[in-house]
């Protein structure tokens, strides 16, 4: 065997290997790919709605998009996004508590914060600053932060840089923040057409993990045409993200009646992911969910565009 010949060989056995061990990485075996039946298995609440627009001339007579729910001390925080119903009307932040998370009162002040287009946000609580990632004007993600949850401060829109450091170009919206081990990690989609996985040293400039996305939509008909990450949190090792979905690609067309749906995903190591096979989570034309710790237990709910609870099966 002449030494081209051999050299050959060996760099076909070195790319059959390479590749096999990247097979290996991202398919998920039966038992890491089991979903914990109380975090997929949910049944609506008999009165649903819970919480709505108003109807009415109001500054929030129509909700929409993603909103979030804290609870805490024993009281439900509910942050929304409130306008007069046209899609270029502006996007300001309302708010309202519930001692039961079922019936909410509309705090007196709202809108608590109207400066700058506001929607399908993001609440956490850190080491005793509430931050808020949320969509502004043309879905560019900004954040805010607020010592009560109450008075917020806009900190500016978000920066998200490629792997080598190329600025991304917007939109990169629905905006959603996972912190481990001290470790920042922000989940955003473009157009609906994929989530991205990004960390951060300083919460406003983002640099990708990896400039591929990390969940695209399909293969299956329920989330073939959009995705986006509304929450990502830990459970027993494993990480679930709870996102929505549509079959309709043209879903932005002015007049579209597109159908969205709450799914979730797993991961381990939060690259890659396998989606719950019974997806969607939930019947009907409900989205944007959000799951809420309750003791020990979780509920669900779906924002848009009015809100929804599902207690665990």
């Amino acid at each position: 065997m002449n030494n081209r010949i051999y050299v050959v060989i060996l760099m076909s056995f070195l790319l059959l290997s390479a590749c096999r061990h990247k097979q290996t990485r991202t398919i998920k075996s039966d038992s890491e790919a089991e979903f914990a039946k109380e975090m997929v298995e949910f049944v609506p609440y008999e009165h649903n709605p819970l919480f709505n627009g108003t109807d009415s001339d109001t500054w929030d007579s129509h909700i929409r998009e993603r909103g979030f729910i804290l609870f805490e001390e024993g009281i439900y925080k509910m942050w929304y996004t409130g306008y007069k119903g046209g899609d270029s009307d502006p996007k300001s932040l309302g708010y309202a508590t519930s001692g039961d998370g079922i019936s909410w009162t509309r705090y007196a002040q709202n809108p608590i914060f109207s400066q700058k287009w506001t929607e399908d946000m993001f609440v956490m609580k850190y080491e005793g600053i509430y931050y808020m990632y949320a969509e502004g004007n043309n879905d560019i993600a900004h954040l805010l932060t607020s010592a009560d949850g109450i008075s917020w401060e806009e900190q500016g829109d978000l920066v998200i840089l490629t792997v080598r450091g190329d600025t991304i170009q917007g939109p990169y919206g629905t905006p959603s923040v996972l912190v481990e081990d001290g470790k920042w990690y922000l989940f955003y989609e473009q157009n609906d057409e994929a989530i991205w996985l990004a960390t951060s040293n300083n919460l406003k400039t983002w640099t990708n993990v990896q400039d591929e996305p990390i969940l695209n939509t399909g293969p299956e008909r329920y989330d073939s045409g959009a995705v986006a990450s509304n929450q990502v949190i830990i459970y027993k090792g494993k990480y679930y993200m709870y996102y929505h979905g549509s079959n309709d690609a043209g879903w932005a067309i002015p007049g579209a009646t597109s159908l969205w749906t709450s799914n979730v995903a797993m991961s381990t190591d939060l690259v890659h992911w396998v989606k719950y096979p019974k997806n969607p989570v939930v019947e009907g034309d409900h989205s944007s969910p959000i799951i809420v710790p309750v003791g020990n237990k979780y509920r669900l709910y779906t924002m848009h565009n009015e809100v929804w609870l599902y207690f665990p099966r």
